[in-house]
């Protein structure tokens, strides 16, 4: 069985989350401060993602940190150009983690038009995908943001994911769609049934070939999202936790059966570069397990 399939198998068939571990340019200050490194630790950008290299090699070799209960963790590409223990950083994730890696590939976003904010055009997209898969990368994340219930904005928005995704698929890999609602939307839950109206057209638009996966904010309704998860174009539906605390996210996630957590600031809430190995560990451990429970219903 081929790598890509062994990784297919445990997305599609394991019980588990996806890590969140792609904070980017513009996020890693922030994550850097919450897990106490200030900004004087580093003083250009090349010090600054090897400070964050090194939190999240601490993360991944924690004996926390497994195939067991995470299915999958999504990369920053700077993480990609990097390694673990003397090891790619992907290859390292998969064989010997037995966790599966995604490829974070945006860019960035435009200004907010139309109530939301499309993603900046993905230069050199096809050279990534074909490093991403040379490394047994599984798949790809791409964030948009919808900030207010505008249906030609929100169409847009899953219009240009889906056209991305269709070449992200082309080049062997499975994309992660994430269309983003701003939890602060004040009528976030219209955002929401535009969005799923505009995903379910798009989703039977797919040949029977083209797998996707979507990562979408906790919704207002319970189980809201059901009928995407149902679709046969669909891998598997993960949520954001999009700035709700690991509890609240935790609670919502838990409402929404066989959705499964894809959280970033979640996994690592008090987490800090000051504590011990041991203290480090057992707060991993207890988030992942809280993460894990969450995801199983």
């Amino acid at each position: 069985m081929s790598t890509t399939q062994e990784q297919l198998n445990k997305i599609r068939t394991k019980k588990g989350f996806i890590a969140a571990l792609d904070q980017s340019g513009g996020s890693t200050p922030k994550a850097l401060k919450l897990y106490g490194v200030g900004e004087d630790a580093y003083s250009n950008d090349e010090e600054m993602y090897a400070v964050v290299h090194a939190m999240r090699t601490r993360i991944v070799t924690s004996p926390a940190f497994n195939g067991d209960r995470i299915l999958g963790a999504i990369l920053f590409e700077n993480t990609l150009d990097r390694d673990i223990m003397g090891k790619n950083s992907a290859r390292y994730l998969w064989e010997e983690k037995q966790v599966v890696p995604f490829l974070k590939v945006d860019k960035g976003l435009a200004d907010v038009a139309d109530g939301v904010q499309v993603m900046k055009p993905i230069l050199n997209l096809d050279a990534l995908l074909k490093k991403a898969k040379a490394q047994d990368v599984f798949g790809t994340k791409m964030r948009s943001v919808i900030k207010s219930a505008n249906a030609a904005g929100i169409e847009k928005v899953v219009a240009q994911q889906f056209d991305i995704g269709r070449q992200i698929v082309a080049a062997g890999l499975t994309p992660i769609i994430e269309p983003e609602v701003d939890i602060k939307a004040p009528d976030k839950r219209e955002c929401e049934e535009l969005l799923r109206a505009s995903l379910l057209k798009h989703l039977d638009s797919l040949d029977a070939s083209e797998l996707v996966m979507f990562k979408l904010t906790l919704p207002e309704e319970p189980n809201f999202y059901e009928d995407c998860q149902a679709h046969p174009n669909m891998l598997k539906v993960v949520a954001l936790s999009g700035g709700y605390s690991r509890e609240e996210a935790n609670r919502r996630l838990a409402q929404n059966n066989g959705m499964v957590a894809s959280f970033s600031r979640a996994l690592t809430e008090g987490l800090s570069a000051q504590q011990s190995d041991a203290e480090f560990n057992n707060t991993l451990n207890t988030s992942i397990q809280s993460i894990f429970d969450a995801s199983s219903t």
